[in-house]
C-alpha cells in the first residue's frame, strides 16, 4: 500500500496534478497545492456537483460564507467543546498520533504510549490592529455554520419553501494530528456540502436522509467511479458527531483501505436551536400553509 500512494503521489506531482505546499522550503505536513492540471481536475469536479446540487434543483440555492466569523459561532456549533480527536504521545520518541488509529506501540520507534486525551483540531487565529489586544477565533473547522448563521438572510431574501437547500462550496481548516494519505487527511482542504432543512417531523426525517443518501451516491456513479469499490456504512450511536440523529459513509475501497468519501447526516434542529439560543435571534421558521412556527431539522450532504 505504502509503495502504491508513493507512486501515485509522484506521478500526480509529476503530471502538473499536485505539489506539495511550499515544497523548496520542505514542505509542510497536511498541505498541498493543485498544479495546472490538478486545478483543471477540481474545477471540472466541483462545476459537475454545483450543476447536479444546485443549477437542476428549484429549490436550492447557493452560500460563499466567509471563512472566518464571530468566534461565538464556533462556540454555539459545539466545535469549541466537541471538536476534537484522541492523542497519544510516544514516550520514547515524542511524536503524536490520533489514538484510533495506531496500535498499542509506536511505529516509529516501537516506544510506549501516553494515556490518549483529547485535542481540539480547531486552527486558531487573530484579527485585530493592535498587538495584545487582538481577538482569537478560528478558521472555519467545517463550512456548515456558514450557511446555518444564514438562514434568516436566506429565506428573506428567497421566500423560499420547507423543504429548501442551500449549498456550498468552500475551503475548511483542521489542525489534524496526523495527516495522511496523500490528499485524503490534510489540513487544508475544500468541502462541498448541502444543509437542507425539512419539517420537524419523523417520517420526513427519513424519507430525505434516504433520498439524500440515493442522490450523493447517483452523482459518483454519474462520474464513473465503480460501485464494486463505494459502499454506505451506518455510524454506530457511539461514533456519531455531537449534532447527529442518524449518521452514513460514503465509503471508497482507496489503496489504504474503506475510507469516508462523504458523509449523510440527519442534524436535527442542533444547528439553528444552538445559534437561536446563543444569538438571541429568532431563526425558526412559520409555514403559511399550516399557519405554524417551528425550528426546521436539517439533512446534511457533506
Amino acid at each position: 500500500m505504502a509503495d502504491l500512494m508513493e507512486k501515485i503521489t509522484s506521478l500526480a506531482k509529476r503530471r502538473g496534478f499536485i505539489y506539495p505546499g511550499s515544497e523548496i522550503y520542505g514542505g509542510i505536513g497536511g498541505f498541498y497545492d493543485y498544479g495546472p492540471l490538478g486545478t483543471e481536475l477540481k474545477y471540472n469536479i466541483k462545476n459537475q456537483w454545483w450543476k447536479f446540487m444546485v443549477r437542476q434543483r428549484d429549490n436550492v440555492v447557493g452560500l460563499d460564507a466567509a471563512i472566518i466569523m464571530n468566534p461565538d459561532v464556533w462556540k454555539a456549533s459545539g466545535h469549541v467543546d466537541h471538536f476534537t480527536d484522541p492523542l497519544v504521545e510516544c514516550k520514547n520518541c515524542h511524536l503524536r498520533f490520533r489514538a484510533d488509529k495506531v496500535g498499542k506501540e509506536c511505529s516509529e520507534c516501537g516506544g510506549e504510549f501516553t494515556e490518549a486525551k483529547n485535542f481540539n483540531i480547531l486552527v486558531e487565529t487573530y484579527v485585530g490592529v493592535v498587538e495584545g489586544a487582538k481577538r482569537k477565533t478560528y478558521l472555519r473547522g467545517e463550512i456548515t455554520q456558514g450557511v446555518h448563521v444564514n438562514f434568516q438572510n436566506v429565506l428573506s431574501s428567497t421566500r423560499l419553501k420547507i423543504p429548501f437547500g442551500v449549498a456550498q462550496i468552500g475551503k475548511a481548516f483542521r489542525n489534524e494530528i496526523t495527516p495522511g494519505n496523500f490528499i485524503y487527511r490534510m489540513r487544508e482542504f475544500e468541502q462541498m456540502e448541502l444543509q437542507y432543512y425539512i419539517k420537524p417531523d419523523e417520517p420526513e426525517g427519513q424519507k430525505w436522509f434516504s433520498y439524500w443518501k440515493e442522490q450523493r451516491w447517483n452523482w459518483y456513479v454519474s462520474l464513473g467511479l465503480n460501485k464494486q469499490n463505494m459502499r454506505f456504512r451506518d455510524h454506530a450511536p457511539q461514533e456519531r458527531a455531537h449534532y447527529a440523529q442518524a449518521a452514513t459513509d460514503i465509503e471508497y475501497n482507496a489503496p489504504f483501505g474503506w475510507n469516508e468519501f462523504e458523509g449523510i447526516h440527519h442534524r436535527g434542529d442542533w444547528d439553528l436551536s444552538q445559534h437561536s439560543k446563543f444569538s438571541g435571534k429568532d431563526l425558526s421558521y412559520f409555514d403559511e400553509a399550516t399557519k405554524t412556527r417551528f425550528t426546521p431539522w436539517v439533512i446534511e450532504t457533506a
